[in-house]
């Protein structure tokens, strides 16, 4: 029989916040009758005990870093226990299925997946080896489903994860989600391929016990990871509203796109007043045929006209960058780099995202655009991405040297001002280059950054009063 010591939930990664993909999972089982151990390899070493008497694994894949972290993960399991049934689960799952049928996974579930683990557990409880139904299909479940609360009280203290950091002060910071999937169908994201253009609202009092739940833990802060807040707008309000009536001290921040910002303005002075302390924002670019490429439902002058909104409201933006494009040029580079300093943004972009390179999984709905084959490689099946290369041969190479900037940067705890002259110092001197035939340029760019003074002649951080943060900086 299926017992608490056979079924583990593994998590190897989720923006370091306590994982929602084991405590929703957990919740859903402990419904239907099971117990389940759990395992966070991001705060928690790898437990050979644990794995060794699994009879069921699921391992948590909502995001690209975290599947590449549960590959190896599965591999080593495998090592101590081949007889368990390794069930990989999430957004990343299924757009990956085919790789991960193939060694690492017994069954893959994607989309609102906690049903069919529960009756893939199920299954194996009553000594089943075959999987039948929605367990046995790789393809997304798209169903409503009747959302328990989520289960924290076997995963590591809240203590252990990311905090907020507002002016001198670290707070214990919570995640919860008001809804999952999303309207919008941007071709980079890996949500549309999976959750076509759906979304499912989490019940207000479930996402309401939950928060409850984590400031009884010592939360001050709750981030809302749904992919974009304001889907459902009056659902976020009616949870916001309802959230600063019971916590009135604790604070919040939420993700939404450029254009719900523009299309609800007047709702940002409420948010900001109900405790939001920062907006994150997919912005990826400034260049309006990069824009158009991706699909974004955006323009440049709108993420202007937000940012303007915002201010007004009093809510920073933290943008959420893709720099690297086959279509962005070493001009788009400039520009966006020239934009945060004149719009004041350089302490509201974490470093990271001025390195970020888009990233093409199995699946992704760029594949079906006719002229992707013009510039894209082949599948790197370790990465779980397909390779490209920039037609402009500078690019590459300055976004090899931005990521070992921001990288040593993130290492040193660098104040953000000086990483951030020594990536436009890079573009700077990359834009003395020809277009083409640039060889050897990663070291020179590199060399220039250095040659920056070892502390930025900007005014210090807390004189500078930066905006609320969480200490993990954002990315995929």
């Amino acid at each position: 029989m299926i017992s608490r010591t056979s079924i583990l939930l593994v998590s190897c990664y989720e923006l370091g916040h306590q994982p929602h993909g084991l405590a929703m999972p957990l919740a859903f089982l402990e419904r239907a009758g099971f117990a389940a151990e759990t395992l966070d390899l991001s705060v928690e070493a790898f437990d050979r005990v644990r794995v060794g008497r699994a009879r069921f694994i699921g391992v948590s894949v909502p995001m690209h870093t975290a599947l590449r972290l549960a590959v190896q993960f599965a591999q080593r399991a495998r090592e101590i226990n081949p007889d368990a049934h390794i069930c990989f689960y999430g957004l990343y799952a299924t757009l990956n299925a085919a790789h991960l049928l193939g060694g690492a996974a017994d069954t893959v579930l994607g989309g609102e997946f906690e049903g069919a683990l529960v009756e893939l557990v199920s299954h194996l409880a009553r000594g089943s080896a075959a999987v039948a139904g929605p367990a046995a299909a790789p393809r997304p479940i798209l169903e409503r489903l009747p959302f328990p609360v989520p289960v924290r009280a076997h995963l590591p203290p809240l203590d252990r994860y990311a905090g907020l950091e507002k002016d001198t002060l670290r707070l214990s910071a919570g995640y919860t989600e008001a809804s999952r999937g999303c309207l919008h169908r941007c071709l980079h994201c890996p949500i549309p391929p999976v959750y076509d253009g759906r979304f499912f609202v989490v019940p207000r009092q479930a996402v309401l016990e939950d928060v409850r739940a984590q400031v009884r833990s010592g939360a001050r802060h709750i981030t809302f990871g749904d992919p974009d807040f304001l889907n459902g707008p009056r659902h976020a309000l009616e949870v916001a509203r309802a959230l600063h009536r019971e916590h009135p001290d604790v604070t919040f921040d939420v993700t939404t796109k450029i254009e719900h910002i523009l299309k609800h303005r007047e709702m940002f002075a409420e948010l900001r007043r109900l405790g939001c302390v920062f907006i994150t924002s997919a912005v990826e670019s400034l260049s309006d045929p990069v824009l158009l490429r991706l699909e974004k439902g955006h323009t440049r002058a709108d993420v202007g006209a937000a940012l303007d909104v915002l201010d007004t409201a009093g809510i920073p933006m933290r943008p959420s960058l893709l720099p690297f494009t086959p279509w962005s040029t070493l001009a788009d580079f400039l520009e966006l780099l020239e934009f945060v300093d004149r719009r004041g943004l350089m302490d509201q972009v974490d470093p990271v995202q001025y390195s970020i390179r888009l990233l093409v999984p199995p699946g992704s709905s760029l594949l079906a655009r006719p002229d992707t084959r013009s510039w894209l490689g082949p599948l790197d099946e370790g990465a779980f991405s397909y390779r490209w290369r920039h037609p402009d041969s500078r690019m590459d190479p300055l976004h090899a040297a931005v990521s070992r900037i921001v990288e040593r940067a993130a290492c040193a705890k660098e104040d953000g001002a000086l990483t951030f002259d020594r990536v436009r110092a890079a573009a700077r001197v990359v834009a003395a280059f020809p277009p083409a035939g640039v060889t050897g340029v990663e070291q020179v760019l590199l060399e220039a950054a250095e040659r920056l003074p070892a502390a930025s002649t900007r005014p210090a951080p807390p004189t500078r009063r930066r905006p609320p943060r969480l200490s993990e900086s954002w990315f995929c």
